[in-house]
């Protein structure tokens, strides 16, 4: 039998004199760009949603991978723990510091390079989400990683996730759209893989390691991203139907009848849809009665508009005809295409007036999604009759955020104590249909226990091994995912 044990802390820092340590700091990088005055940098101790705060000794913003490499041995040396920071947008709690100091990489925002014929693009980890999209959009392509916080978050932060996003389905997940990085090690060596090939078989994909380690590994400094061909064309429609069912037969026609056009399916609740109509400004309801289930698809392409609304506009006769969609709005212009969009963009925030919510991030397989749907809803109501679940999503991935509002008259604080409960409930049925706990948020430390209880115990050992090979010191990010 396996015996996991387990993690070893990084040193403990709080209350120590790391005057020296600060000084030599600010002779690598500027003092302009030390701080440790924890009120100037109290946004970067609290998690997105405000769910956990955390501690440090200073900030640190240093603007250029040698700078992230000097203050990396600095930290080595005198074995102070770091925790890297981009937008600070994460879901799990993966950017809250432990202690120690905060290395943010928002001055790393140059974009090193375009290669239009090579269709890649060199980006430094700090990048906004947004801006990489703009400057593909400035040579005629598509970087396709899309998130609801593409405005604020950073490239750096999306490789350390592994980011999903909205075009997973055509693109594939962060990890799908790199062909290379720098990195930053825990004693300050640098990994350069920027070579920006598609075939490279010369040993281990190093790469890999990184992407998805949520800066427990490195510091990831730049990447060489992929581009592809802009679309010229896009088809939009939101269906009704009566539920997960109907959704996934709906699905499987799409697939069959549309190919590779087919970018997005969605699905959303009944509830998220009125929530998103009752709390988002500038949301109604675009279809004249209310149904049990939506699904938003979208085709994109580089033909003729008309062609693609053709395939679309055939494939959803076929699906009424087959009583899978009981309703349907087409997107006419861009305008409304975009009004669509809204509805499902807007679902998380529309929660939040809904009071609190206990909210799951899974995978299973496709084929798996309806059942999931359905039974992890009937054990949720039978364990709290009058709850509200909001399950929505990447339908067409097999990622669902299968979130749920406490019932109305409940108060917060009470809602919020059964959160354990029922991560047992719905990550156990996850488990049971060959899936995942954490589809696209990561493992921060919200999710540490789940690790443990889910993977495979050989797995857990190889990740301990590479961790403690890359840093025994227990130093990066630590009490993170591990």
């Amino acid at each position: 039998m396996t015996t996991l044990t387990a993690p070893r802390r990084a040193p403990e820092t709080d209350g120590q004199n790391h005057s020296a340590l600060l000084d030599d700091l600010r002779q690598a990088i500027g003092a302009a760009h030390v701080v440790t005055d924890a009120k100037d940098f109290d946004a970067r101790l609290i998690e997105d949603r405000g769910l956990r705060r955390g501690t440090a000794l200073a900030l640190i913003r240093p603007g250029s991978t040698e700078e992230v490499a000097a203050c990396m041995r600095l930290c080595h040396a005198a074995q102070v723990p770091v925790t890297p920071q981009g937008g600070n947008t994460g879901l799990a709690g993966g950017g809250v510091p432990d202690g120690g100091i905060i290395l943010t990489t928002d001055r790393l925002n140059r974009i090193r390079g375009v290669d239009p014929t090579n269709a890649t693009m060199t980006v430094e980890a700090g990048c906004i989400l947004a801006n990489i999209q703009a400057a593909a959009d400035e040579v005629d392509a598509l970087f396709p990683l899309s998130l609801a916080s593409e405005g604020s978050c950073q490239i750096g932060g999306n490789l350390s996730t592994n980011a999903g996003g909205t075009a997973v389905l055509r693109y594939g997940n962060t990890r799908d759209l790199v062909l290379g990085i720098e990195a930053v090690l825990p004693d300050g060596r640098v990994l350069n893989d920027l070579g920006g090939l598609r075939k490279n078989n010369t040993g281990f994909d190093l790469k890999h390691l990184f992407i998805g380690a949520e800066g427990t590994l490195g510091i990831i400094t730049a990447a060489v991203i992929k581009l592809f061909p802009k679309p010229t064309a896009r088809a939009t429609a939101l269906v009704a139907c009566t539920g997960p069912d109907p959704a996934l037969a709906l699905y499987a026609r799409m697939r069959g009848q549309t190919a590779d056009t087919l970018s997005t399916f969605e699905y959303i609740d009944r509830l998220g849809l009125q929530m998103v109509i009752d709390h988002a400004p500038g949301c109604s309801d675009p279809m004249a009665e209310a149904h049990p289930a939506y699904c938003l698809i979208e085709l994109t392409g580089n033909g003729a508009q008309a062609d693609l609304d053709a395939r679309l506009e055939a494939a959803l006769e076929a699906a009424f005809e087959a009583e899978e969609i009981i309703d349907a709005v087409i997107g006419a212009s861009e305008a409304q295409k975009d009004a669509l969009w809204a509805l499902r963009e807007n679902l998380s925030e529309a929660q939040k007036p809904e009071g609190a919510s206990i909210k799951h991030d899974v995978s299973v397989p496709v084929s798996r999604v309806a059942d999931f749907i359905r039974e992890a809803t009937q054990a949720c109501m039978e364990h709290m009759p009058g709850l509200r679940p909001c399950p929505f999503g990447h339908f067409g991935d097999g990622n669902l955020h299968f979130n749920l509002s406490r019932p109305v008259d409940m108060a917060d604080a009470d809602f919020l104590a059964e959160y354990s409960t029922f991560n047992r409930i719905v990550h156990d049925i996850v488990h049971q249909m060959g899936g995942s706990f954490s589809a696209e948020h990561g493992i921060g430390t919200f999710k540490r226990a789940e690790l443990r209880r889910y993977k495979d115990p050989v797995a857990l050992e190889l990740m301990e091994e590479i961790k403690a090979a890359l840093d025994p010191g227990q130093l990066m990010n630590p009490g993170k995912v591990l």
